[in-house]
């Protein structure tokens, strides 16, 4: 992977075990499995994680709601697992909404469908401090 990417040495370690758990697993679980399994394979490696990390969303001022990333590792990166038949623009989109709703830079999608399917999005902090700014001008 290529060094000057954030947190890349994680995202590394996170697709090599995307790709293993594929391996042993294959496709045809629920994703709740997938996760499970996800979350047994940070635990074996000693990597800190939290499952079901809490995403509020905020509109105009007002609270939304609560929606839920699906493990966020070493507090750097989000994961987000799917068991589709393939990956849609509305997955890369509802990882980097969940990116730009957080303070965390770097999500992986990672898809259990008939093939494996991962795609590495990044929202940088600084663009989301400049967002926020331009929508508070309105």
């Amino acid at each position: 992977m290529n060094a000057e990417l954030k947190h890349s040495d994680l995202t590394e370690k996170l697709i090599n075990m995307y790709y293993a758990l594929y391996n042993e697993l294959g496709y045809g679980f629920l994703e709740s499995v997938y996760q499970k399994a996800f979350a047994l394979m940070l635990t074996e490696r000693g990597l800190a994680f939290r499952e079901q990390t809490p995403i509020r969303v905020l509109f105009h001022g007002v609270d939304l709601g609560e929606f839920f990333g699906d493990l966020l590792v070493e507090s750097s990166v989000l994961v987000e697992l799917k068991a589709v038949r393939a990956l849609e623009q509305a997955h890369e989109r509802q990882l980097l909404n969940y990116l730009r709703a957080t303070n965390v830079e770097v999500g992986l999608l990672f898809n259990f469908g008939p093939r494996p399917q991962f795609r590495r999005l990044a929202f940088d902090n600084e663009r989301k401090d400049r967002a926020s700014k331009a929508a508070s001008q309105y």
